[in-house]
Formats: structure tokens, C-alpha cells, sequence
């Protein structure tokens, strides 16, 4: 029996990374986005490979689509064992001045789109009794603090409470299923184009500095292949927190020790 994931955000970036990765492994893969043309072609590109495909449109923010998503991934395999709640967003500006369209939609995305996959999947993978992987992508501005990024950062430190208690619980409940939290630093998606799948009509305004600043940083960052190994690593050996750079721990010791005075 082939081993069944499913990645949402997966035509671009770290989900693409995640689903090659998981294709070249030969696992069944299934590819969730909202944006209709890349998925296609990633679709098409794994099948040209010999990969084992299913591609379902989802936007990961509204409950029924993720629903949706799970129904016909059971339908497709009758079994899930790889869930990545991956599909991420992001909106600059000072925190006081974003508006409530602005939190809407990335924390929809960001946050509620992981809060979706897990109201869909895991009561499906706890009724399985089989071993099953729950990878939910934060970021290292979950774990950390300063200016800048605010409702990314609110999101992703969501994510992370959220990965951290729903593993303790399962732990609780002795299921099979483990959590990880994937942390990554800079890496080379699109994600500073997000904006192109806004579903209001406001314009997404950068600031100037995190336009130069981060885009540079993403630009010289992690590829997304490098990405998935350490995701595909970690899922081997159970660890719950993925760290793609080592060198961030002392940013996160800063921020613990900060909170411990």
C-alpha cells in the first residue's frame, strides 16, 4: 500500500518542495491550492515522473473546501498518512494600521486554514489506528519576537500553540498520530507575492524596508527542496520541531530568556 500525503499551499514553495520530496519517495500525493494553473502543472509534471497524483482547488480558509479536500482524498486512497497544513500568506505594514480585511485573510489562511485541516483530518486518521504524521508549517517568527510582520507573526505563534497542544493531547489519548512544527527561516517561495490571491479588492502595500530587506533575505535563502528533506528527516525520526537553521536558536534563547528575567 503506497503511503498517501497531502499538502495544502503545494503548486509553489515549501509545498511544492514537500510534494516532489514525497513523490520521489513514491508516495501517493495530494495537492491542495487556490490557485488553479500552477496546481495543473505540478499535477502534470509528478505524473510525467510516474508519481501517483490527485489535485483538488482549496482554499485552506474556508472550512468546507478542506472538508471537501479530505472526502475525496479518502475517496481517491481510503487512507491519509502525511498531512501538511502548509498554504501561507503574508501582509506588511506597521501592526496599528492594517485593517480588519488585513487580519481576515492571513489569519484565514495562516492560522484557521491549519485549524481546518485538523477538524477534517485527524478525526479521520484516528479512526485509521495506523501511524499518521501531522506536519503544520509556522515559521521562526512563531518562536521569536521584534518589529515588523505582525499578523504573520500572530498566525504563526498560533500555529505553533496550536501543533503543540494538539500533539500533547494525542499523546493523551495514546494515538499513533504524530505532530511536527515545521520553523523555517528564509526560504525561496513567493510567499511576498501572496497578494495575487487576495479575495478582496484592496491592495496589498509593502513598506519600502521590508520590501528590500526581506525579499533580499528570501532571495539568498533555503531552497524549498532543502526545505522538504528536513521535513521528510524529521517525520522519520518523530521530531516535533523542525529547525531549517541551526542558527536561529539563539534568537528563540533570547526570547525565553527575555520571558524568564
Amino acid at each position: 500500500m503506497k503511503y498517501v500525503a497531502v499538502i495544502t499551499g503545494a503548486a509553489s514553495g515549501i509545498g511544492r518542495g514537500m510534494a516532489e520530496r514525497f513523490a520521489a519517495e513514491g508516495m501517493a500525493v495530494v495537492l491542495a491550492d487556490i490557485e488553479e494553473e500552477p496546481l495543473a502543472k505540478l499535477e502534470a509534471d509528478l505524473r510525467t515522473k510516474g508519481a501517483t497524483v490527485l489535485a483538488v482547488k482549496t482554499d485552506v480558509s474556508n472550512a468546507a473546501d478542506v472538508e471537501n479536500l479530505a472526502g475525496q482524498t479518502l475517496d481517491a486512497y481510503g487512507t491519509v498518512h502525511i498531512l501538511c497544513n502548509n498554504a501561507g500568506v503574508v501582509c506588511s505594514r506597521p501592526i496599528w494600521e492594517h485593517t480588519p480585511a488585513d487580519w481576515e485573510w492571513v489569519l484565514g489562511v495562516n492560522l484557521w486554514g491549519v485549524i481546518h485541516g485538523i477538524r477534517a483530518f485527524v478525526p479521520r486518521m484516528l479512526k485509521q489506528e495506523t501511524k499518521c504524521h501531522i506536519v503544520n508549517t509556522a515559521s521562526i517568527l512563531g518562536l521569536v519576537r521584534g518589529p515588523g510582520e505582525g499578523i504573520y507573526k500572530v498566525s504563526k505563534h498560533g500555529v505553533v500553540a496550536l501543533s503543540e497542544t494538539l500533539a500533547d493531547e494525542l499523546a493523551q489519548k495514546g494515538s499513533q498520530i504524530q505532530v511536527h512544527v515545521l520553523c523555517p527561516g528564509w526560504v525561496r517561495t513567493g510567499i511576498l507575492n501572496s497578494s495575487r490571491n487576495r479575495p478582496d479588492v484592496e491592495l496589498h502595500h509593502q513598506s519600502v524596508t521590508d520590501s528590500r530587506n526581506v525579499r533580499a533575505e528570501m532571495e539568498a535563502g533555503m531552497s524549498p527542496a532543502e526545505v522538504a528533506d528536513h521535513v521528510y528527516n524529521a517525520i522519520q525520526t518523530d521530531t516535533f520541531y523542525i529547525h531549517t537553521h541551526p542558527e536561529h536558536k539563539a534568537w528563540i534563547r533570547a526570547r525565553m530568556e527575555g520571558i524568564l528575567g
